[in-house]
């Protein structure tokens, strides 16, 4: 899996504190835009072309891009209105060049491994291939469940958990199957995608135990900031 689909239109609502006027990917964590952070670590995963979704200030994107990573393999598309993260990933994989693409959030950093996750995605003949992170007490998150043959069983909403697998945002997809789905121009690829297909599509769970973080509150966002200034990946 060499192509990549990065979610990057998101409004930062819950930081208008932080990032006042731009997206929320751009928000900067030590010393440097988010986003900066997801596109090198998946470089370093063997990610050689990457799709951006746009929406919100997408010309402060567009900049950063161009003045940062001059030699990176680019396309972008753009919402004009937004679209639910369905809508975003249905017109980003209008432009996929490859059969299965890895699909991120610009504001979120999962350090899945990559090799491991195409090898079980192929082996599987997936329509969908989630990336499941565990945790342990917690209520910010629903719970992935899972059957013996690691295809997903459930999706539970979310509440207080003593421990489970929750959705890490990171999926590989099969291009043509998931747009060939009957799927309206807006909507959920969580609810009205993963949570209502999984029991018809071949949707499967792998779970990888590696560091995750999503800056999309407050908190997070300073917890990023200290944790980035040491951290390896």
């Amino acid at each position: 899996m060499k192509e990549c689909i990065i979610l990057a239109g998101g409004l930062g609502t819950r930081l208008r504190s932080a990032v006042p006027d731009l997206p929320k990917c751009m928000a900067p964590v030590a010393g440097r835009p988010f986003l900066a952070w997801v596109i090198d670590y998946f470089q370093q995963q063997g990610i050689e072309r990457f799709i951006f979704s746009l929406g919100y200030r997408h010309e402060a994107i567009e900049a950063f891009l161009h003045e940062q990573y001059p030699h990176l393999q680019i396309a972008c598309t753009i919402e004009e209105e937004p679209l639910g993260t369905g809508g975003a990933i249905k017109l980003a994989c209008s432009k996929a060049l490859q059969q299965d693409v890895l699909v991120l959030n610009g504001d979120t950093i999962f350090t899945i491994q990559l090799d491991q996750l195409s090898s079980f995605h192929a082996a599987h003949a997936a329509d969908c291939t989630l990336c499941l992170k565990p945790m342990q007490h917690f209520d910010r998150y629903g719970v992935v469940e899972l059957a013996a043959d690691q295809s997903i069983s459930s999706f539970q909403e979310k509440q207080y958990y003593e421990a489970g697998y929750i959705n890490g945002g990171v999926y590989a997809l099969q291009v043509a199957s998931f747009l060939q789905e009957a799927l309206p121009e807006k909507f959920s690829f969580e609810k009205d995608y993963l949570e209502q297909q999984y029991a018809q599509r071949k949707m499967y769970g792998l779970i990888q135990d590696r560091y995750f973080i999503d800056i999309g509150i407050p908190q997070d966002f300073e917890k990023a900031n200290q944790e980035f200034k040491t951290l390896q990946f």
